[in-house]
């Protein structure tokens, strides 16, 4: 079957964004490549978790309906709550499928491979999203989701990588409080990221602050990937 021209138009700006990231992170891999299978097994379960995310925030936001409606809260309000709601579920359903995937996983044997996997992870997610966001608005979404929403996924993937490989470290050497700590760190830093980011554009907050927030996020990331790939270490 041979798809319309403007099809692969849409999906290679959906997906391209993504993609680029994940190589950019992939690249900085040094100890010791990942398989592909492994790869595109994390990849599959972001879109598993994009299918999870959007039950979760459905049922979500129908009971906050259900149990805020009475309440009279201002849009800015009831924003800020859905921004956590959001962050909450969808983060959820990305650990769920990273420490499913890869925990017991033996090519799981360095640091810097826990924010690897995060990354494909979250960005396979992020693609599913933004193929949905493009095919429903069309092309206008396109760069402003490649500048903002695709780089924001990155970056919450990344801090969930960087606690989720400390967790695994502590896991191996018999720290279980080290374990349970970072582990939780691993879902609530990037839950609490993704609810500033959702919860500054939902509540109609000030653009000034969003794209100041956005940018210092951003430089973090990067100089944390560079880092942690420069300083990775064996887990075993």
């Amino acid at each position: 079957m041979i798809l319309p021209y403007s099809v692969y138009v849409y999906l290679a700006a959906a997906v391209g964004p993504a993609a680029l990231l994940m190589w950019l992170v992939y690249r900085h891999d040094n100890k010791d490549r990942e398989p592909a299978y492994l790869l595109r097994k994390l990849l599959l379960g972001g879109l598993f978790a994009a299918v999870i995310a959007f039950i979760l925030e459905t049922v979500g936001e129908n009971l906050m309906y259900l149990l805020l409606g009475n309440l009279s809260l201002s849009t800015a309000q009831f924003g800020l709550l859905n921004a956590v709601m959001v962050g909450f579920a969808e983060e959820f359903a990305k650990f769920r499928y990273l420490k499913k995937y890869t925990w017991n996983d033996p090519n799981f044997n360095y640091r810097y491979d826990a924010l690897l996997y995060a990354v494909f992870v979250s960005l396979g997610f992020a693609a599913v999203e933004n193929i949905l966001y493009i095919f429903m608005y069309g092309l206008t979404v396109a760069v402003p989701r490649a500048l903002l929403a695709i780089p924001a996924h990155l970056a919450f993937s990344v801090f969930m990588g960087v606690f989720y490989g400390r967790a695994k470290i502590c896991g191996t050497h018999g720290d279980e409080t080290g374990r349970r700590i970072n582990s939780l760190a691993a879902y609530l830093f990037p839950v609490a990221l993704h609810s500033i980011y959702d919860g500054i554009l939902m509540s109609k907050g000030s653009m000034i602050l969003f794209y100041v927030f956005v940018i210092a996020v951003d430089i973090a990331v990067f100089v944390r990937i560079r880092y942690e790939s420069s300083h990775d270490v064996s887990i075993y």
